[in-house]
């Protein structure tokens, strides 16, 4: 019940990424109603890729705007007890400063699938 899930979406009309966080309400299950979401470019792709491609350690993007502030860290560990790699989002409301944050482990398996999905949507976003 602690758990939480975070999803990619390629949107072309907005030349971007979406990243959507929400926590988990109940077994297999999660309140994409209170979701929260960071909307990522060309710049954040690359620098979650190369994490990805084992170039380095950890990647952390912080988005400011007049309504929140979005932040997301994908580390890679070296514990072989431990998922290879953590990923978390969070969102801080400029109104009233409530965080809200998800963070899943990433298996090497997920990690691949993920890699191959954001390059593709690197060349869909570019054009070639």
């Amino acid at each position: 019940g602690s758990g939480g899930v975070i999803r990619f979406g390629l949107n072309l009309a907005k030349q971007a990424i979406f990243v959507d966080a929400a926590s988990q309400s109940g077994p297999r299950q999660f309140d994409w109603e209170k979701k929260f979401t960071m909307k990522w470019g060309l710049s954040d792709l690359g620098s979650v890729l190369v994490v990805l491609q084992g170039r380095t350690d950890e990647a952390k993007l912080f988005h400011k705007t007049d309504y929140a502030n979005s932040a997301f860290e994908l580390v890679a560990g070296d514990d072989p007890e431990m998922a290879p790699f953590l990923m978390s989002v969070s969102r801080q409301e400029a109104s009233d400063k409530s965080v809200r944050k998800v963070s899943i482990p990433v298996t090497f398996a997920e990690a691949a699938v993920l890699a191959v999905a954001l390059e593709a949507a690197v060349v869909r976003l570019v054009g070639w």
